[in-house]
């Protein structure tokens, strides 16, 4: 089992500055002062400023000349952009681990999507998003084309913040797992077109549910 990895000071404050912007907490505009930041979460400015340019290589900051980082507005039409493409993305690659029929991926599969079943009915949001992500990379290392995983974890990197938001509304979590289910089942029956289908419904469900969780994305 690998080891984890030891959440640092300046990720911590990326991860809830970046839920807080998924879900509106802060809006478009809001000022991301260094001292304030620091003293909001009593660290010193190092990681704060590190948090912010983190937040700033997926768009959810915007740094100013001489001036603190903004958060930007995301548009409903802009995020549906994103999740169209990221659906499209995934579905390919749950299309290409379809065609798969190596024993130790399968069984790896099954394992991820257990975990995620496990994770839902615990309720925990931070233990669910965490197997999420494993299930999804496990797809993505299934589909055996490495480039394609890259490029998909790169554009699902943009959109986590948004991802992890969705679990908050009512009920999703075990939404979630049963969506993931109808995937396991048609990847393990080695049909690609379901597959597809059903990661591309899934990630579609994954942005009306964000609408729900951040009013300003409706």
């Amino acid at each position: 089992m690998a080891a984890k990895v030891k959440q640092t000071a300046a990720d911590r404050v990326r991860m809830t500055l970046a839920d807080e912007i998924a879900r509106g907490v802060i809006g478009p505009g809001s000022v991301l002062d260094e001292a304030s930041l620091a003293q909001r979460f009593e660290v010193s400015r190092t990681p704060i400023r590190e948090a912010i340019r983190q937040l700033e290589a997926i768009g959810f900051a915007t740094a100013k000349p001489h001036c603190s980082a903004l958060v930007p507005r995301f548009t409903p039409e802009q995020l549906t952009e994103m999740f169209v493409v990221m659906a499209e993305m995934e579905a390919l690659c749950a299309r290409y681990a379809a065609q798969q029929s190596v024993s130790a991926w399968r069984e790896k599969l099954r394992d991820a999507h257990e975990a995620c079943r496990a994770a839902a009915e615990g309720g925990d949001i931070d233990v669910y998003y965490a197997a999420n992500i494993r299930f999804h990379e496990t797809v993505y290392e299934i589909s055996g084309n490495r480039f394609l995983a890259e490029v998909t974890m790169g554009v699902r990197n943009r959109l986590a913040p948004f991802r992890k938001a969705q679990f908050r509304s009512i009920g999703r979590l075990m939404l979630s797992v049963a969506e993931h289910e109808k995937v396991v089942i048609a990847i393990l029956e080695n049909k690609p077109d379901a597959a597809a289908g059903w990661m591309r419904d899934h990630m579609l469900e994954v942005r009306t549910s964000v609408g729900d969780v951040s009013p300003s994305l409706r």
